[in-house]
């Protein structure tokens, strides 16, 4: 439970840790540091260099404009908890923030760092999937953006370059007949989810599905957004029998193993439960 050595190093500006990346190839970047340093302890990661990037200015944010819904990489999970916007406009986002580990990790942990970890078990993939954000990454030769979809390439490992940080992520803009919902079954608070769903709809004209999102948390390798289910809920109003048929998609789409939080089975079948109950909470929100 102790970290290799390493050297550290606090970055005042982007350009500086961009600098500091090129010139260490073993170098990590530092944010809240809860994926990380427990890492680091159990020697899975092993930097030379640490550059924690908590004085660069500029990347704590909540803000919307005419497209989207900005948030800064270094927005802390608890400042969701305590944003108006969040809670009255973004309930998916709302919801899974109150389910991220615990208060004492929330004041610290950064919802990018929680993307740029790239974990299947950390709740923020889900949440993005389902909404279809955007990742914008930096580095010194200027940013880009990435779909959701494409940014994770395989386990624990994001559309990052080396040289490159996540700086932002956005959400499409809050509409009329927008709704979410994040459910999670964990064995105690704080813990990783058994399995959680994440659901996102945009209902228009006489509760027509113009839009769905559902993305799975802690059910494979990598993030799972089950696009089947979502494509079979557009086009209609989502009755009972397209919740039902798309809960049963979702569960197909999952790819779970069998361990001390559950078999298999139990988890596809939390899926399909999960999948209904976040659906149904979803259509009210979007109606409300």
């Amino acid at each position: 439970m102790i970290p290799a050595s390493f050297e550290y190093v606090a970055a005042a500006t982007l350009g500086e840790a961009f600098g500091l990346l090129k010139k260490h190839p073993d170098a990590k970047i530092l944010a809240g540091g809860h994926s990380l340093i427990p890492m680091m302890k159990f020697r899975v990661a092993q930097p030379a260099l640490l550059i924690d990037i908590n004085k660069v200015p500029d990347l704590a944010y909540i803000k919307e404009d005419a497209k989207w819904l900005k948030i800064g990489a270094l927005t802390r999970e608890s400042e969701f908890e305590n944003s108006a916007l969040i809670r009255d406009k973004y309930h998916l986002l709302a919801d899974a923030a109150k389910m991220i580990a615990d208060p004492l990790v929330r004041n610290m942990a950064t919802v990018g760092g929680n993307l740029a970890h790239a974990d299947p078990a950390n709740d923020h993939p889900a949440v993005m999937l389902a909404y279809d954000a955007v990742v914008v990454v930096s580095g010194a030769k200027g940013t880009r953006e990435v779909p959701i979809t494409k940014f994770f390439t395989g386990p624990f490992t994001p559309d990052i370059a080396h040289d490159e940080i996540l700086t932002e992520i956005r959400i499409p803009l809050r509409k009329a007949g927008d709704g979410g919902c994040y459910l999670k079954i964990e064995r105690k608070v704080g813990d990783y989810a058994t399995a959680a769903v994440g659901v996102f709809v945009r209902l228009g004209a006489k509760g027509v599905c113009e839009y769905a999102g559902i993305g799975l948390t802690n059910l494979g390798l990598m993030p799972i957004k089950a696009t089947a289910a979502c494509k079979v809920l557009m086009g209609g109003p989502l009755s009972d029998a397209k919740i039902r048929e798309a809960a049963q998609l979702a569960s197909e789409a999952a790819e779970p193993t069998s361990d001390w939080r559950g078999t298999e089975e139990y988890k596809r079948a939390l899926v399909k439960t999960l999948t209904v109950r976040a659906l149904k909470q979803a259509a009210l929100r979007a109606a409300a």
